[in-house]
């Protein structure tokens, strides 16, 4: 299927980095704090559409001084939104078949929660979780725990719409650190060294030293591609620090064609004045053939 009714749907390209990070900042921006949802609890309940997840989280890790990041130790607030989005009824990456039964999906940044996998992968043929070795001893023991294999039978196992949640079966959860890992090698490793349909991240720009190491790899991935149709990156996150997101921005439309999905295609909560939006991108024609 071409990606060009897709592309329609999301009107105008994104031209100036800075006219779009006035645009986004100058609007009554609601306060979310940093971001995270409840950076104390070592377990959440969360309901994204009709199931019932619960998560664990690493306060210990997050307060800790380990080198590298702890970020990931936690839920920030955009990842449930951007997990409810993708099973809203209609939704746009579904419409047009990015997302379907055939579909490979790598996501970047997972972090401890596995919210995204847990919604996403019964829709798609394989899901990639990735993220720094740190967090994804959590990041198994979440999916494990909210999928069928887990939830099913057992002592003390009390009914929970989790029983209707398909196996993990093709969830790969696997370390890849954006400074360090060649992605070749990375996809090489993990069967796909054609490349994915969909690359995604939730909440992953916070930070200026991870800009290029970040969309250097989306790049990466997305130039291993193979076949007509291109992976669609999808990039979900709060709005924070203006400088941050203008310079990450003018980064990745540097090398992707770039659009912020409009109102019409997303649920209330990533709307317009929410602090919240998706940016998607296309890899650049003349990105393709570049070493």
């Amino acid at each position: 299927m071409s990606l060009a009714p897709f592309v329609t749907q999301l009107g105008a390209e994104i031209e100036d980095a800075s006219k779009e990070t006035f645009l986004l900042f100058s609007q009554d921006i609601p306060s979310q704090n940093l971001g995270i949802i409840d950076s104390q609890a070592p377990l959440l309940e969360l309901t994204i559409g009709s199931r019932d997840l619960s998560i664990k989280q690493s306060p210990t890790v997050l307060n800790s001084a380990r080198g590298g990041g702890t970020t990931g130790a936690v839920v920030w607030k955009v990842t449930p939104r951007f997990a409810e989005w993708l099973v809203s009824p209609g939704n746009i990456l579904v419409q047009y078949g990015i997302v379907s039964a055939e579909s490979s999906v790598l996501e970047l940044g997972s972090g401890i929660a596995g919210i995204v996998p847990l919604t996403l992968a019964p829709l798609v043929r394989q899901y990639v979780a990735t993220d720094q070795a740190y967090a994804l001893k959590l990041l198994k023991e979440n999916i494990d725990e909210n999928t069928t294999s887990t939830q099913t039978g057992g002592k003390n196992k009390k009914p929970s719409k989790k029983a209707s949640v398909v196996p993990s079966s093709n969830i790969t959860i696997e370390p890849l650190d954006w400074e360090t890992d060649d992605v070749d090698s990375f996809l090489k490793s993990n069967n796909a060294p054609e490349g994915v349909d969909m690359v995604i991240a939730c909440d992953c720009i916070y930070n200026y030293a991870l800009i290029k190491p970040f969309v250097q790899t989306c790049v990466d991935i997305c130039r291993s591609r193979s076949g007509e149709r291109p992976t669609v990156c999808v990039v979900a996150q709060q709005l924070r620090q203006p400088d941050v997101f203008e310079e990450w921005l003018e980064e990745f439309k540097t090398h992707f064609k770039t659009w912020r999905l409009p109102d019409d295609v997303l649920t209330d909560d990533l709307r317009e004045g929410s602090g919240f939006m998706i940016h998607m991108g296309i890899l650049r024609q003349e990105e393709l053939g570049a070493v």
